[in-house]
């Protein structure tokens, strides 16, 4: 690129007037139904803990630091807003940029554009309706009625497999027959066969036409939602993801409220990320604080802005919809 192209924006502004429109219209949608936006810091002395996320940070020096303190770009803004929901804010939303540390693709971007909301007093299920609502006002009849598959029926469906009973041998079975080369950088374990499976295999699948509702995960990637158990008897994970022609659009879970829980899966991340030789980060004790106050039984959902807008104006790639993008920045 030549330095006579690099200063121009890399979307049409036919996009960047779409992208407003967007913006407007999912303010509206919850001013209708008394969510109140809401802003929280972009900077966080805790980090994301999640062994799959790296976040970026940076050095303050200044007034009120004995010496430099180290601060985290944040890669969602769920915390603070979870701190807000057990101060007794009621239901929340917020449109962010988050920072996310080796995110870069067609439709990723190591900066970009997230849509967070809370609602106490609903679970998982519940929530997915509101989210389908707002797909509805955003994308009009480009959708049809959504559809709803638990994780494990998806499996059975796509790939042909239990997720919560296969073995490890027909986990891998099921991955030679799709087709799927697996190369695991060292011995797998159910949760590498699975999430490969669901990449390669289950994902492609989804939301042809219409979106497709994922929900009640399996209980090992509960991440921040509460256990509870399917029609099955099976320990599920109460969450849910919502994809259209095959790409997340949406993650949501009935928020986990056990700090001593929270803690637990914080410390098992740690341990994580130490036997992956990811850096170190601090836990939020705010966070952990916040829960032990109490925090009221909500559902919880991100979704990622500018993937709603590739959907919206039929764009291929995220530098069709974002303004100057990360190699223009």
């Amino acid at each position: 690129m030549s330095g006579t192209e690099a200063w121009q924006p890399s979307a049409p502004l036919e996009h960047l007037r779409l992208r407003a429109r967007i913006m407007a219209g999912i303010r509206a949608f919850f001013a209708a139904r008394g969510v109140l936006e809401v802003e929280t810091p972009i900077l966080s002395a805790a980090a994301t803990t999640d062994p799959n996320l790296e976040s970026f940070s940076t050095v303050y020096r200044g007034p009120g630091a004995a010496e430099p303190k180290r601060y985290y770009l944040h890669t969602s803004p769920e915390f603070p807003m979870k701190r807000l929901l057990a101060a007794g804010s009621g239901p929340i939303y917020q449109i962010c940029k988050v920072f996310r540390q080796g995110e870069l693709g067609g439709r990723h971007n190591p900066e970009f554009t997230m849509l967070e909301w809370y609602r106490p007093g609903l679970d998982h299920l519940q929530l997915m309706d509101e989210v389908e609502a707002l797909l509805g006002e955003v994308l009009g009849d480009r959708l049809g009625p959504a559809e709803r598959l638990s994780h494990a029926n998806a499996f059975r469906r796509y790939a042909g497999v239990d997720p919560n009973r296969s073995s490890l041998e027909e986990l891998s079975r099921a991955a030679e027959l799709h087709g799927v080369d697996a190369e695991f950088g060292g011995t797998p374990d159910r949760e590498l066969w699975l999430d490969l499976l669901m990449s390669h295999v289950v994902e492609p699948n989804l939301g042809r036409g219409r979106a497709t509702f994922i929900y009640n995960y399996p209980a090992s990637q509960a991440a921040l939602a509460r256990l509870g158990v399917d029609g099955e008897g099976t320990a599920v994970a109460e969450r849910f993801e919502v994809y259209v022609d095959g790409v997340e659009l949406a993650n949501g879970f009935h928020e986990l409220g056990d700090a001593r829980e929270q803690r637990h899966r914080f410390e098992r991340d740690v341990a994580v990320r130490a036997l992956r030789r990811a850096p170190k980060v601090p836990m939020d004790e705010r966070l952990l604080s916040a829960l032990a106050h109490g925090l009221p039984d909500s559902a919880g959902v991100a979704l990622g802005i500018d993937r709603l807008v590739m959907l919206a104006a039929g764009a291929a790639h995220i530098q069709q919809v974002v303004a100057f993008p990360f190699e223009r920045a």
